[in-house]
């Protein structure tokens, strides 16, 4: 195990039963209020490729993205639960396990070539994650990979993501 992968385990909180019976939930608060674990983690997920835009997916994507988008140099873009935007929006609609959901973002985001990286903090099942893939393409922007603080592997969120670089820094 790498040291930066010691550093995010040691700092997430395992919470039973939340937000329902039988989900432990991975709880990423006590890494967001340790400054050395999220500098290294900002500039772990801000180094992995040089991009025009970096997409925070509501809400907790945005608490990582926007510090990389910083760090990155980049823009931040904020993708988000359908009828949160105030201006004109592109929408993707995908199944979560008990039914579906829509993201949405703004129609002018991204500049058509833009080089894109998607952050998120969790990848489960996989849902969300392919639906913002797809958004930004659509949006006219290239998505050059998903980047994600923590890959919960037996939800097997990577099968949906083929053919998008997706980089983890913890699997679990």
């Amino acid at each position: 195990m790498t040291e930066l992968s010691t550093l995010i385990l040691d700092r997430i909180r395992d919470v039973p039963d939340y937000p329902k019976p039988g989900v432990m939930f991975k709880d990423i608060t006590p890494l967001l209020g340790d400054h050395v674990a999220m500098a290294a983690v900002v500039d772990e997920l801000a180094g992995l490729h040089q991009v025009d835009k970096i997409v925070g997916i509501e809400a907790r994507g945005f608490i990582l993205a926007a510090p990389v988008a910083y760090r990155a140099q980049a823009g931040f873009v904020p993708v988000r639960k359908k009828g949160k935007l105030p201006a004109e929006t592109l929408e993707e609609s995908y199944d979560l396990e008990y039914g579906s959901a829509t993201i949405e973002v703004h129609r002018d985001a991204f500049t058509p070539g833009d080089r894109v990286l998607v952050v998120d903090d969790v990848l489960a099942t996989g849902g969300t994650a392919r639906a913002a893939v797809d958004l930004v393409k659509r949006a006219g922007a290239e998505v050059v990979g998903i980047a994600v603080l923590m890959e919960l592997a037996f939800l097997k969120g990577r099968e949906r993501l083929t053919g998008v670089d997706l980089h983890s820094l913890v699997i679990v």
